[in-house]
């Protein structure tokens, strides 16, 4: 395995995905020489002229004009030439797919220490891959794992927060929760902190309802699935507390983790603390694997408006960058 090496998977090519791969590795000399990026050269290079960004794109590597020279693997898919900027198509779906599934295997035989990947098209990838939500049950299909046992972490600054569900309906996510769920999420979380070098984590579980459902009042999801898991990672000993309400608990930012219900109780928070700085982990599987917490961004694609802020910040999470100081839970809280 190359130390500390990161495979980047380009995202979507009709998004700013290539644009900001691209600009994160012109930034900085120490990423482009730990990185393998995974896409098409094609598609790289008319992101690269549409943006102005210097560097010439062969078969097997990026070569910038200080002679800093980049790992490249080029998957060749059919996106070279067949879409556009800002357009959701099966070209654009079928190659993302493709870029993410090639890093995945260097991930798998050891070439490379993690994945990150860009961002995708949920239009353009469901086109050729009905269903699919989001990269981590597609990282989980990759790796054999069960998808009840992945999950998506999003880091800034000032939280953690891991998401129960994700890419769902509110109808359906609620549908989906039970009491297994929410403890497989809360020891993944538990996990992950650990891998952080934090060791004596506290964990705030968020309620489903408002006021945590107020006993009963507001509904009985919190008392009757949420409230058993906290109790069983309790006995297992983790520092675990809830349900408490959503707001109250992002509120008091008194924890480490924070164990979100659904997409939007947890990505909020954290793209209000930190638009452009945060990103997202998928956490459960056999290979370390991230992402950004933003989307593919179809109506500045191709204009040279993309910002690679928390492309770069994720790329440096995944290659270990931060110390454990950095990680350490005095750091990455924010006093209210």
């Amino acid at each position: 395995m190359r130390d500390n090496s990161v495979a980047l998977a380009i995202g979507d090519p009709a998004g700013i995905g290539p644009e900001v791969v691209l600009k994160s590795l012109a930034q900085d000399a120490e990423r482009s020489r730990r990185a393998i990026v995974v896409g098409d050269a094609a598609a790289l290079t008319r992101h690269a002229t549409a943006c102005g960004i210097a560097v010439d794109i062969s078969r097997d590597e990026l070569n910038w004009p200080d002679g800093r020279r980049t790992r490249f693997v080029d998957c060749n898919t059919e996106s070279n030439v067949t879409w556009t900027f800002g357009e959701a198509s099966a070209v654009g779906g079928q190659a993302c797919l493709a870029y993410v599934t090639r890093a995945v295997e260097l991930a798998r035989v050891g070439e490379v220490a993690a994945v990150l990947a860009a961002p995708h098209n949920e239009t353009s990838v469901n086109l050729v891959k009905p269903g699919f939500d989001g990269y981590p049950s597609l990282v989980a299909d990759l790796t054999a794992t069960p998808r009840a046992r992945v999950f998506l972490m999003l880091l800034c600054r000032e939280l953690r927060v891991i998401q129960v569900t994700l890419h769902l309906s509110l109808r359906d996510a609620i549908g989906l929760l039970s009491t297994p769920l929410v403890e497989a999420a809360i020891a993944a979380g538990q996990t992950t902190l650990e891998r952080f070098g934090i060791l004596r984590s506290r964990i705030a579980v968020c309620g489903l309802n408002p006021h945590a459902g107020e006993g009963g009042l507001f509904g009985t999801e919190d008392r009757d699935i949420i409230a058993p898991a906290v109790e069983n990672a309790r006995a297992r000993g983790l520092d675990v507390s809830g349900p408490i309400a959503a707001d109250a608990a992002f509120a008091a930012r008194a924890h480490d983790l924070y164990v979100a219900m659904y997409h939007d109780q947890g990505h909020i928070p954290v793209k209000l603390l930190a638009p452009r700085m945060s990103s997202a982990i998928t956490v459960g599987t056999p290979i370390v694997f991230g992402t950004v917490a933003h989307g593919s961004a179809y109506d500045i694609a191709g204009r040279n408006r993309a910002d690679a802020s928390a492309f770069a910040n994720a790329f440096d999470l995944l290659a270990g960058q931060f110390s454990t100081k950095d990680m350490a839970v005095e750091e990455m809280r924010c006093e209210p």
